[in-house]
């Protein structure tokens, strides 16, 4: 029997559903892989959706990190907390860092998912890699802390370089903090200026599902589902071992600090599947920014953490990283010693720092590591070039999720983690956080 308003009941609540963010994009993604299969042609020509909202988000992320940054740091009354909270995110970036590596490592030799495959290096079309490999060579320890300082302050801006805006931003929070009572009209109107950026950001999202779809389209449409078939070990173990890191060594952490994994992953899901369509995180640093602020992290932790992971917290990187050199060696029958595994742990971690967090980087950070060790084949990353993009969105949906645990982490350290409002945030009613 039908109670009356029950139909329109419903159809609000479909509404309302439908009406969210996370569902779009969810749905988008599904409708993406369908038409990408099926009419994969089409699929291949929506590229440019994908193409153009990754780039509406990169034009707002230089501004979002100068603001977030730049009044973090500015409203500071004690320029020690920049080193403090700095160092603190740094400590905690390299040990869960090189824990991924371990992780990669020690996964790799118990799975073995290359062997028995007996590849002869020599037999490899190595042409694919050239572009990779050249960019890998231009990869230095120095080369990338002289990068970090822009040629001009308006270059930085201009080429949306994460780390050269974040460099000019610190220095200027800091400069506006030592400047004191004279700084104020400067600091009020970047505070100012705050609320229309971040309301933009909001906006640009709206657009979300239509580059989910474009993206995911291109994606399923030149690849196919069928060329996952061919390496679907590998693909298996990296996605494997990427969720054992989250639920597992990031899980405990998020425990010992008082919250729950799966409450921060269910707060953050519209930006992972943002990720997931784009295969890009830096798709979602404008809001990931944001929704940390909302959940209670002071804004001086946020700036400083989240921008900062961007380039030096790539969990899912690391674990790409040595999993996909052993797999190498294994399907190349190129036999490791433990002294050849530690020196391959010990390159992955320098060649590791200043990767990006957008597609492909990965693949050149790879190239970069591999150039160095000579016992693996660098020609041997052609094997796995033809489902890179699919393990691309593996690294970057753990990337972000260890950058959301760093800023809260580093903030609950610092005391500077409002316990209320995240309990309310991940009940999905946030307090103002502005």
């Amino acid at each position: 029997m039908l109670v009356p308003g029950a139909r329109s009941a419903n159809g609000a609540l479909r509404k309302s559903c439908f009406g969210r963010p996370y569902v779009q994009v969810l749905a988008a993604i599904m409708l993406g892989i369908g038409l990408g299969h099926f009419y994969p042609a089409i699929g291949e020509s929506l590229k440019p959706l994908g193409d153009a909202f990754i780039k509406l988000v990169k034009m707002i992320i230089a501004p979002v990190i100068f603001l977030t940054v730049a009044t973090g740091i500015g409203g500071m009354n004690d320029l020690q907390k920049v080193g403090r909270v700095a160092s603190k995110a740094m400590a905690y970036f390299f040990t869960f860092s090189t824990l991924a590596l371990i992780l990669g490592l020690i996964v790799a030799n118990i799975v073995r998912p290359g062997a028995g495959l007996n590849i002869d290096p020599a037999s490899l079309d190595v042409q694919a890699i050239v572009g990779y490999a050249t960019k890998a060579h231009e990869q230095s320890v120095t080369g990338f802390l002289m990068n970090m300082i822009p040629s001009t302050i308006v270059g930085a801006f201009a080429e949306g370089n994460i780390l050269q805006v974040l460099f000019f931003s610190v220095l200027f929070g800091v400069a506006l903090a030592m400047v004191g009572d004279r700084g104020k009209p400067v600091f009020s109107l970047l505070q100012a200026l705050t609320v229309p950026i971040f309301k933009l950001v909001s906006l640009l999202m709206k657009a979300a599902p239509i580059g989910a779809f474009g993206a995911m389209a291109f994606t399923i449409g030149k690849y196919g589902l069928g060329s996952i078939v061919n390496l679907a070990m590998l693909v298996g173990t990296f996605y494997f071992t990427g969720l054992l890191f989250v639920f597992g060594i990031l899980g405990a952490v998020c425990r010992y600090n008082g919250f729950s994994i799966l409450s921060l992953i269910s707060y953050i899901k519209e930006e992972l599947l943002l990720v997931l369509g784009t295969s890009s995180s830096e798709a979602a640093l404008p809001s990931l920014i944001d929704k940390m602020e909302k959940a209670g992290c002071n804004r001086s932790v946020v700036a400083l953490v989240i921008p900062t992971g961007y380039s030096f917290n790539l969990d899912g990187t690391n674990i790409y990283m040595t999993l996909a050199a052993l797999f190498i060696a294994q399907a190349t029958n190129t036999d490791l010693s433990i002294a050849d595994q530690i020196l391959l742990l010990l390159v992955a971690m320098l060649s590791s720092k200043g990767a990006a967090g957008v597609t492909g980087a990965g693949f050149i950070t790879l190239a970069a590591t591999l150039s160095v060790v000579p016992s693996v084949p660098v020609a041997g990353m052609a094997l796995i070039l033809g489902v890179d993009r699919f393990m691309s969105e593996c690294r970057a949906l753990t990337n972000l999720v260890g950058n959301a645990v760093a800023s809260l982490v580093v903030a609950r350290w610092e005391g500077e983690l409002d316990q209320a409002q995240l309990e309310a945030a991940f009940r999905g009613q946030p307090l103002s956080s502005r």
